[in-house]
């Protein structure tokens, strides 16, 4: 659907629960094919924000304005909601029998099915006979296939296999709208994002001009800065208040231990996603190496926190 010259836009948004202020008076104007994604430890309000957005949920104060042309897709495991007596080609086809394509094209349901791994036995299956990964690959179909033009993405790199991860990068990368994501996956959200919102660092959101890795970079740098500042500080602060104000040794060898696994998680991530492009590979090999995959992005996932932790203690 065509995006007009409003397409939605944060005025003064703030958000807090009971004392927990998780962010404040935060304003935004997303435009036309705008690539933002949304990175914080856990609890610092990732999916409300995203919920407040998409009309979900109430901010504490201020104003959401959508545009009159706005058409919303939002992926995340609470919407999924599927009719387990249907055929996934009938779930899909019940929503649209096609999507406009750039150039006047036309994609029917079947094809955008095939797309996003669906083959043609596979499109006559019962919802019910479908795996949980199948599932929600057909429900991310059931938002494309609304043709949105603002889609929203949480955490889609925890509930989606490599494969799929794969073809909607691509479907990504041409795709006319404005795209939101929330995740821990650096590898995939360079591939998408453009600037992200930062939060957890105070009340403010931090709008950061660059993809997830220009932040780490970044705040590295930010964090070398501030470790010199605090070395050049006054010489008459208490030694006390010097200890509480800086991270433990501890935490400094935590955080450049971390940097390091994260970095070399990266590369065997990276080394075997490059494996995929073989077309000679078994469904066996396929599988066991989509089973590396999870239990390297799962373990990436724990270091990234623990490294956005870390970041901010000290």
């Amino acid at each position: 659907t065509r995006l007009g010259s409003k397409i939605l836009e944060l005025h003064n948004v703030s958000k807090a629960y009971q004392d927990h202020v998780l962010f404040k008076n935060f304003d935004y104007k997303f435009t036309a094919r705008d690539r933002v994604g949304i990175i914080g430890r856990n609890g610092t309000g990732k999916s409300t924000l995203l919920d407040i957005i998409a009309g979900l949920l109430e901010p504490d104060s201020g104003k959401v304005v959508h545009g009159e042309t706005l058409s919303i897709g939002y992926y995340n495991q609470k919407g999924m909601k599927l009719k387990e007596d249907k055929r996934a080609i009938e779930v899909v086809k019940d929503i649209a029998e096609y999507i406009p394509m750039n150039g006047g094209k036309k994609l029917a349901a079947s094809q955008l099915m095939e797309r996003f791994l669906f083959d043609g036995p596979k499109q006559q299956t019962f919802v019910s006979k479908l795996s949980g990964g199948e599932k929600r690959r057909l429900f991310l179909l059931t938002l494309l296939i609304k043709n949105p033009n603002f889609l929203i993405l949480d955490e889609p790199t925890n509930d989606l296999d490599i494969m799929t991860l794969q073809v909607l990068e691509e479907f990504l990368q041409h795709f006319p709208g404005v795209v939101l994501v929330v995740s821990h996956d650096r590898y995939f959200m360079d591939k998408i994002v453009e600037h992200v919102f930062v939060l957890g660092e105070g009340e403010k959101v931090r709008d950061f001009p660059g993809n997830y890795t220009d932040y780490r970079m970044a705040r590295e740098g930010e964090l070398q800065i501030a470790k010199a500042e605090s070395q050049s500080a006054n010489e008459t602060v208490k030694k006390e208040e010097k200890q509480k104000a800086q991270a433990s040794q501890e935490d400094r060898k935590e955080f450049k231990r971390i940097e390091k696994q994260i970095q070399k998680l990266e590369e065997d991530k990276a080394k075997i996603t490059e494996q995929f492009n073989n077309v000679e590979l078994s469904p066996d090999k396929i599988m066991e190496m989509s089973k590396q995959l999870q239990l390297i992005q799962a373990e990436l996932e724990e270091k990234e926190m623990r490294w956005l932790e870390l970041s901010e203690l000290m």
